[in-house]
This record gives C-alpha cells, structure tokens and sequence, in this order.
C-alpha cells in the first residue's frame, strides 16, 4: 500500500469533513462554477495542504467548529493556481482526468481560478483574524511572484538553481508553510510555535517540489496524473536538468538548447533528453538535496512537544521523499 493511503486511513475523519466542507463551499447561483469546481476540486487530489492546517491546529490544540471550512481555504487556492498553470501551459490532462480548459476553454478555467481565490480570502476573512488573513492573502501574492518568475524563465536554458529554488519555494513552498503557520496563528500559540509550523511547511513544499520535478522523468503517466516529460515539452527548466546540463560539455548544452528551445525536437529527441537525466545520476542527487530539506522539516518541530498530530506531521514528511505521484 502506498504510504499516503495509509495516512489517509488513519486521518480519514478529517479528509471526509475537509470533502463536506469544500462541497458545501463551492455553492454558487452560476452552474458552470459549480460544474468547474466539482470536476477540479472533488473526488480528487491528495488534500495535503488542508490536512496540514488541520494537524497543524490539532496540535496547537484549537478547538474551534471553524477549523474545516478554514483549511478549505489552502485548498481553493492550491486549485486556483492548477486552473490558471494549466491556463499558461496549454495542458490537457490534470490528475489523471481532462484538464478544465481542456473541457470549458481557458476563459473558463481562469474565471473559475479567480472565483476560489475570491472564496478562499472571503473564508480568511470571516475569521476577523488580521494575522491569519494576512498570511493568506500575502501568500497568495508570492504564489503569483512565483507563477511570473517561472514564466520570464520559460526556456531560458541558463537559468540557475537559485532561480530555480526561488521559483519553486515561491510557488509551491509558500503555500504549505502558510497551511501550517496559520494553524499558530488561529490558536494563539505565540511566535515560536508560529515559526517552527511554518519552517516545517517551507522545507516540506521544498521537498514536494524537489520529488514532483524528479517524477517528472522518472514516473508513468497513470502513476502522475499527468504526461511524464510535461515539464520539459513547455520549456520548463527544472532541476534535473539543470543538474544534467552542468555535467555536459558546453558544445552539447548549446546543441541541446538550440534544438528544442525552437521547437525543432520531436518525440525521439525528448526520450533521449529523459534517458540522458536518468543517466547522469542528476536524479540521485535531488533526492539527496530533498532529504536534507526534510531533515530541516524535522528539525523545525523538534522545538515542540510531543504528541499525535506532530507524529502525523513527521510521517507526512517521510511520505513526502518516497511517493510515486
């Protein structure tokens, strides 16, 4: 069994009322927003991020009736940046399923993007908690910081693995930090606590990020939910090949970079690229970069005290480093 599934068996009482919640949350007089929304948000995608403000809270020992309609927040706008990447990146498939503009057209997927991120400030909102609602709403533009800086870098074969780690922590790491400082920040809890979710959550989304580029040469499509290699056919420069390039001869980097950066590539020429990453051991050291990012997860909850939820937390984190989707 997949560890995920096992995590989910055991926190199954909080995925079910995180589901309920999100149904009930995308409620509109517009049917196509609840069509869209359903086919994009229910009866799909692993729930990590709510999962994290609800650990997170438990283990702050918040109490409030509150707590699953505020992690549908980190859902929403986890599934409005999907809506609108797919948008930039012309894709068609999205956990495992027809993309949302693929079916409704990008004016479509956009609008329905802008709605849950609306959703999402408007729940933040209701907390009348400036603190938390800050957070959000501040996460929420580094989101976009990160979607634009990866655009300026489509195809941009020089781009650095400090670019890249700004891209990713800004657009995938935010999110999860946020999901767990804002569990804190609910419960009071104080600055310590505040800081050690979210150095937790950071190093996790950086960890997510490092494997889901690494799956991207290595898994199957029915593994991934999307194409294998997707990355790399819309000119995204991630680190795999960033490390891979490094290890060429400046000759063969330029050879590479001309051919597919005019689109001169065809199928073959992109499963050689794959089986040249797989090769050069540029994997091998993602995964050793990913462990030592959890390592630094761990670290940040050592400053709390024990309990159930941290556990969880920590099983998510080891989760994380060995998933094939």
């Amino acid at each position: 069994m997949d560890p995920y599934d096992l995590i989910l068996n055991q926190n199954k009482e909080h995925f079910d009322r995180i589901n309920e919640e999100l149904k009930k949350a995308l409620s509109s007089r517009v049917s196509l927003i609840e069509d869209i929304g359903s086919h994009s948000l229910l009866g799909c995608g692993k729930r990590l991020r709510p999962l994290l403000f609800v650990l997170s809270c438990n283990l702050c020992e918040y109490e409030g009736e509150n707590i699953y309609e505020l992690a549908t927040i980190f859902e929403f706008i986890h599934t409005a940046s999907l809506l609108h990447d797919d948008v930039l990146d012309n894709a068609d498939v999205r956990r495992k399923k027809p993309s949302a503009n693929h079916i409704w057209g990008n004016h479509a997927a956009v609008l329905e993007g802008d709605f849950l991120y609306l959703k999402s400030t408007s729940i933040a909102l209701g907390t009348s908690n400036l603190s938390l609602f800050k957070r959000v709403t501040t996460t929420t533009a580094q989101m976009t910081e990160g979607q634009i800086m990866e655009l300026m870098n489509t195809h941009n074969w020089k781009t650095t693995q400090e670019e890249y780690m700004d891209i990713i922590t800004s657009k995938t790491a935010v999110l999860m930090s946020a999901a767990c400082a804002c569990g804190a920040i609910l419960s009071g809890s104080g600055p310590e606590t505040e800081a050690a979710l979210s150095g937790f959550g950071l190093n996790l989304g950086i960890v997510f990020q490092l494997i889901d580029d690494l799956l991207d040469y290595t898994s199957s499509q029915e593994e991934f939910g999307k194409p294998v290699g997707k990355d790399l056919k819309e000119g995204k420069i991630t680190l795999p090949l960033i490390y891979t390039l490094a290890g060429l001869e400046r000759s063969e980097r330029d050879r590479l970079e001309v051919l597919f950066k005019n689109g001169n590539a065809d199928e073959e020429e992109y499963g050689k690229l794959i089986s040249l990453v797989n090769e050069k051991g540029a994997l091998g050291q993602i995964r050793h970069k990913a462990r030592s990012y959890a390592d630094k997860a761990a670290r940040s909850l050592a400053v709390l005290p024990d309990s159930d939820p941290k556990k969880t937390l920590l099983e998510l984190n080891g989760y994380i480093i060995d998933r094939i989707y």
